[in-house]
């Protein structure tokens, strides 16, 4: 099985050499995990993962290889477990489920403003748990507060991912993954397209060989060798890359992925950052300290001039107040509006694109697409070869 598990890993793509195997072999044989899976995996992580980007990676294939191993118990192998299951299970079977007819009877409460004002109401005058109802913070129901329930505008509270895409903000610590840069692409039709967005320059140390430079200064030098060097050349051109993640972007990450690897090697000088549905007035280089490691946006606009092409990637798919309001962000109280700080980075980089990676068709459908086409001045385009081609003409123009 431990064999199996290093092959595997390897197969994935982490970057596991025999000598750190072998290490994981001493460290059980010296008991370190004892008996437990917890103790195992934490143990064989440390041995085996060098680096953070790998760590999916390596859960995936530890669940696959290690599937269904469980710790012994006080009454031996052949002992059957008493469970408890969690509560959350049990609410979980009563989740609602509506047809799309009843879905259209159900009204929302008339905006922002209106939604807020109900929620602090609410909040002062709920005394317990409720479960199917259409009024107070529950489970299960049409009302626009709670979780795994339906309304057409609401604020969710409780729940374990997006079921129907329809809260405006979410009360609760979500995680996201980082992007994987080391994706392997289906296809070179990602990198030819991004070739456009090409200009060479020679800069830095003289490492390679100029051949015609060489030949002259050898011929002048009475055919002693002289050999000349010049620095390598390398794309000058300055990429800022603003990548939506988490919530709606789950459907889109492989695409995302397969850009993403594209871009870090067509391009020297890229920058990345991470924002969630719109950009307010904090990005973030890292998804798994998110919450504590944010990067003020105006410093990303400070320590990165004017002369970068800018380029945001997200299906713009989100509530209208997330764009419009302040404190409409989904995650957080934003004392300005998002439309606001888009603003101000199209004002500091005037070369900028938004790659949409949902579907042109459905784009019309959706008021938050409509408002940020309108304030990208239609320089929106779909995450498609076409597409790409199209954003990079338009980037040098």
């Amino acid at each position: 099985m431990f064999t199996t598990f290093f092959f595997e890993l390897r197969q994935a793509g982490v970057p596991v050499s025999l000598k750190e195997y072998l290490t994981l072999m001493e460290a059980m044989k010296r008991g370190l995990a004892d008996f437990r899976v917890e103790d195992f995996y934490y143990l064989s992580r440390s041995c085996l993962v060098k680096d953070e980007r790998n760590i999916d990676r390596f859960d995936r294939v530890f669940g696959r290889v290690f599937k269904g191993v469980v710790t012994e118990g006080e009454g031996g192998a052949d002992a059957i477990p008493v469970v408890d299951l969690p509560e959350e299970w049990l609410r979980k079977l009563a989740e609602r489920v509506l047809t799309e007819e009843e879905k259209a009877q159900i009204k929302a409460l008339g905006g922002w403003e209106k939604l807020m004002e109900t929620l602090a109401q609410r909040l002062r005058e709920q005394q317990g748990r409720h479960q199917g109802g259409s009024k107070w913070i529950g489970t299960a129901g049409t009302s626009p507060f709670g979780a795994y329930g339906y309304n057409p505008e609401g604020v969710r509270i409780g729940q374990d991912g997006s079921r129907n895409r329809r809260a405006v903000k979410v009360w609760d610590k979500r995680e996201f993954r980082n992007l994987d840069d080391t994706v392997e692409l289906g296809t070179r039709n990602i990198k030819v397209a991004l070739r456009r967005l090409r200009r060479f320059a020679r800069t830095g140390a003289a490492q390679e060989l100029d051949l015609p430079g060489t030949i002259k200064a050898t011929a002048s030098n009475a055919g002693y060798l002289d050999l000349k060097l010049v620095p390598e050349r390398h794309n000058a051109v300055k990429v800022l890359l603003l990548l939506d993640i988490g919530g709606s972007m789950d459907d889109h990450i492989r695409l995302c992925e397969e850009l993403f690897s594209a871009v870090r090697t067509e391009f020297k000088h890229l920058e990345h950052v991470y924002f969630h549905n719109c950009v307010y007035e904090s990005v973030w280089k890292d998804n798994r300290r998110r919450f504590e490691e944010r990067i003020p946006t105006w410093d990303v606009m400070n320590t990165y001039a004017g002369d970068y092409k800018l380029v945001i990637v997200g299906d713009a798919s989100m509530s209208p107040y997330e764009i419009t309001h302040a404190g409409g962000s989904v995650e957080h109280w934003n004392e300005e509006a998002g439309q606001t700080w888009l603003m101000r980075l199209l004002a500091h980089y005037p070369k900028a694109v938004w790659l949409n990676p949902s579907a042109t068709r459905y784009w019309d459908y959706s008021t938050s697409t409509r408002i940020l086409q309108r304030l990208m001045g239609g320089r929106m385009y779909p995450l498609t070869i076409e597409g790409l081609d199209a954003a990079m003409r338009e980037l040098v123009r």
